[in-house]
């Protein structure tokens, strides 16, 4: 019987499909285009051509929409993951798991508790490149120059760099469009009223038809055609080197594609009236700031300058987890768009989201609208955080809050990171003020054809949706009996990862380096992990009280690290241990003594 045939009985028949899938990428290395992986089980389970061309209802195979589905649910196990756009790989879990009929119906099960109204004759939205024509816009400025009319002499296309954007240039195809494009800021001499302020703009150069593709990450054939004049496109630009339009998905794509490959105008007031851009340009906006004033520029880039941040930037920093860990959790929130840092007081939690944001942005100083922070607390509502009436001058308004904000700045700028911060979600009720954005939070449920009303529309048949380009990092405190548990709905759609004090080696070496000697460090480190032993022991707390690191950590080099050491005891950690031992002063009092002792 063909793999195509087989079914374990009860449940889709997709999940047949879990072991194979985990098998060919064990065998290519761990890692593999999707096509590549459906191209291998197809020849090596031996499913016939007849097979392969069976359709569904939505005139879609039948083959590509199991494997499509399979690959969902073994991410969501945590078997796999996309380490970058178009490509699948293994976590250390897909490497190492033996692959049973039960253990597969098990992980179906478990995961299918998150799911509603799954279909597995339609795939799920992944990272294959949808079938059909696709449109490219791709940069041509190298270190040495603007490479456009080498380009259109030669009728090609080349990628400029050896270490980026090559799984990118093999997913373009014969009869794809491309278009060479020139991406700056302006703020002078634009055909509308910008009032100073910075224009996001796109030169349109070139525009052609991909005739070939070398397969090798860096050269596509292209009948060229060239714009003269170039025309200029505003307001939803892609500053990387190579984007793909995500047309089916966005309107303001669709405009882009009309503007460029069919010679219509941009509907400029349209743009105007986004409110991204509304409120930008509005008449009583604020003055710019000094990081703007800097990033306005009449010349083409292909981004403003801005210094990197990646892992690397997190543990020079400061950060004391190892870096597969932090490495780790960027890829899961890459994977799963959603993340909560939970710890006891101390353990760095929002200090760890912050930089977890700029290093999935790629940039040390993000624009403001790209990282932005907001804190849960009991009184907040849906109407502040989603959307909500609120008082104006000509009476009340209905208003956008930093959630819907925050989507139409990432829909804006489709191209690049956005990262929201929430502190302490748990202080609020998430069910209250996510609203029906709990459901468009969830990574499966970021496409257009996902959109939902809002309970506040702005008129009528408005749907809202969460781009994908939209990452949500929420920190919890585990340690405040105060707070209601969190909503089982919100735990489905984010990642958790736990923080616990790291006293380790990176931490000895950070504070050797403001002051500390190694007599100290042995000291501090000694008594703060006897009294977190002390504190996990105690059947009243637990491990989830224990005292983090970022209380002994000093921020600036001390002239006397022990004074410091005991003023620390005597206004942070003493007060705290007040508060957990509140009906036995007697044994804070013990601990506090200890960690003076010799002091």
């Amino acid at each position: 019987m063909s793999l195509f045939d087989q079914k374990i009985e009860g449940v889709p028949q997709f999940v047949t499909y879990f072991s194979p899938i985990l098998e060919v990428l064990r065998d290519v290395g761990g890692k593999a285009k999707p096509r590549d992986v459906m191209a291998e089980i197809a020849q090596r389970y031996d499913i016939p051509e007849e097979d392969l061309e069976k359709t569904n209802r939505n005139g879609q195979p039948k083959f590509f929409n199991r494997v499509a589905w399979a690959r969902f649910y073994l991410v969501k196990g945590g078997f796999l993951f996309s380490p970058k756009r178009g490509v699948w790989a293994l976590t250390d879990n897909g490497k190492s798991v033996q692959m049973t009929d039960e253990l597969a119906v098990d992980i179906f099960k478990r995961e299918h508790l998150a799911l509603k109204d799954e279909d597995d004759d339609q795939a799920p939205e992944g990272e294959i490149v949808p079938d059909g024509m696709n449109y490219w816009f791709v940069g041509a400025g190298w270190n040495d120059g603007d490479q456009t009319a080498r380009f259109l002499d030669e009728g090609i296309w080349e990628n400029g760099y050896d270490e980026k954007f090559g799984h990118l240039v093999k997913q373009m195809k014969q009869g794809d469009r491309i278009a060479i494009k020139a991406t700056y800021t302006r703020k002078h001499d634009v055909p509308f009223e910008n009032r100073g302020r910075t224009v996001s703009a796109m030169r349109i150069k070139a525009i052609g038809t991909i005739t070939g593709n070398h397969g090798d990450g860096k050269i596509v054939k292209v009948a060229w055609e060239e714009i003269d004049p170039p025309r200029e496109w505003f307001f939803y630009t892609y500053r990387t080197t190579i984007a793909r339009a995500r047309f089916e998905d966005d309107e303001m794509a669709r405009q882009l594609v009309s503007f460029a490959f069919d010679g219509h105008e941009q509907d400029v007031d349209g743009f105007l009236a986004h409110p991204y851009w509304a409120e930008k340009f509005a008449k009583d906006v604020a003055p710019l700031t000094a990081i703007e004033d800097e990033e306005q520029s009449d010349s083409e880039t292909e981004a403003p300058p801005n210094e990197p941040y990646d892992v690397e930037g997190i543990v020079a920093d400061g950060g004391f987890l190892p870096h597969s860990s932090l490495s780790n959790m960027i890829d899961r929130l890459e994977i799963k768009k959603n993340l909560i840092l939970q710890g006891a007081p101390g353990t760095g939690k929002t200090w760890l989201a912050k930089r977890l944001g700029k290093a999935l942005i790629g940039r040390r100083t993000p624009k403001p609208e790209q990282l932005r922070s907001v804190q849960f607390h009991p009184s907040l509502s849906y109407e502040d955080f989603v959307r909500g009436y609120r008082p104006s001058s000509n009476g009340l308004k209905l208003t956008d809050g930093v959630f819907l904000q925050a989507v139409e700045a990432a829909r804006a700028q489709p191209d690049v990171a956005h990262v929201l911060i929430i502190e302490e979600i748990n202080r609020g009720n998430p069910a209250q003020v996510f609203g029906e954005m709990l459901t468009l939070l969830e990574n499966t449920k970021r496409s257009r054809a996902d959109a939902i009303e809002l309970a506040y529309r702005k008129q009528p048949g408005e749907r809202v949706h969460v781009p994908d380009n939209l990452y949500v990092i929420g920190t919890m405190n585990i340690a405040d009996r105060s707070l209601a548990l969190v909503d089982l709905a919100l735990r489905r759609r984010f990642a958790f990862v736990s923080l616990a004090p790291e006293l380790n080696d990176s931490w000895a070496a950070w504070c050797l380096d403001r002051g500390f000697d190694q007599e100290m460090v042995t000291l501090v480190r000694a008594r703060m992990m006897a009294l977190n032993e002390e504190i996990s022991a105690d059947r009243t707390l637990g491990t989830q009280f224990r005292v983090g690191h970022s209380y002994v950590t000093p921020t600036t080099p001390l002239d006397d690290p022990m004074s410091w050491f005991s003023d620390v005891i005597n206004t942070e950690i003493g007060p705290l241990l007040e508060e957990y031992w509140f009906d036995a002063p007697e044994r804070a009092a013990e601990a506090m003594t200890r960690l003076r002792n010799g002091l």
